[in-house]
């Protein structure tokens, strides 16, 4: 349980340390956009590699195909609720800074979560652990976390909240990991739910939140650091 806990605290811990540099480092907005592209290619690889392909040999279409609605409907829903809170507040923030912010936190919880649980996994199988898995979701959670602790600032939102807000995502995915050691080490259709959970929060996500907002502070460029986050991440996951 200990060694559960310890790789899912490494494993999450460049959420908080991406919220840092996001409260800490004053990002241009082409740097802030950038970032968030390398992210989204990254994160695209992950629901290729690491979610789909290994949901469907732990389980069946069926199953992984609920668990894909499943994760969007709660992003989704999820990210409705940020966008209804506060409106008079929000219609203040004339990017929707605060909105995006908080979809990318939401992203991050629902990517995390299950990403790690399959980091414990990995322990009950006896596989020890994933190294590639383990840099593929370091690499993927900062750059969400940086661009979400950028817009929580443009939005005015207090340094120590959005610290907190980090620290509780990060504790989360630590929890998940020693839960995922401890009850899915039977794999089968539990864990391909799981990791259709995933990666439907992360699909609707990107498409969403996280791609659009790269794109329009990124320029044309985005789509070259796309594809060079995918590269990175697809190289992890096969080393």
């Amino acid at each position: 349980m200990g060694s559960a806990a310890l790789w899912g605290l490494i494993s999450a811990s460049s959420l908080l340390l991406g919220a840092l540099v996001g409260l800490r480092v004053r990002l241009t907005d082409r740097v802030h956009g950038l970032l968030l592209g390398f992210g989204a290619g990254a994160l695209i690889s992950a629901v290729g590699v690491e979610l789909a392909l290994e949901g469907l040999a732990e389980g069946s279409v069926l199953v992984l195909s609920v668990g894909l609605a499943v994760g969007a409907l709660l992003f989704v829903g999820g990210n409705l609720v940020l966008e209804r809170r506060g409106p008079g507040r929000e219609r203040r923030v004339a990017d929707g800074a605060a909105v995006a912010g908080g979809a990318l936190a939401l992203g991050a919880l629902l990517d995390g979560v299950p990403e790690s649980a399959a980091i414990g996994l990995g322990l009950a199988q006896g596989d020890g652990v994933g190294v590639a898995l383990v840099a593929a979701v370091f690499l993927s959670n900062f750059p969400e976390s940086v661009g979400a602790a950028h817009d929580a600032r443009r939005a005015g939102t207090p340094a120590a909240a959005v610290l907190r807000l980090w620290t509780g995502i990060v504790l989360a995915c630590v929890v998940a990991c020693v839960l995922g050691r401890e009850l899915l080490g039977g794999g089968g259709e539990p864990v391909a739910f799981v990791q259709g959970l995933a990666a439907g929060g992360i699909l609707a996500m990107l498409a969403d939140t996280m791609i659009p907002e790269a794109y329009e502070h990124g320029g044309r460029a985005v789509g070259l650091v796309t594809v060079l986050g995918f590269t990175v991440a697809l190289a992890l996951s096969q080393a």
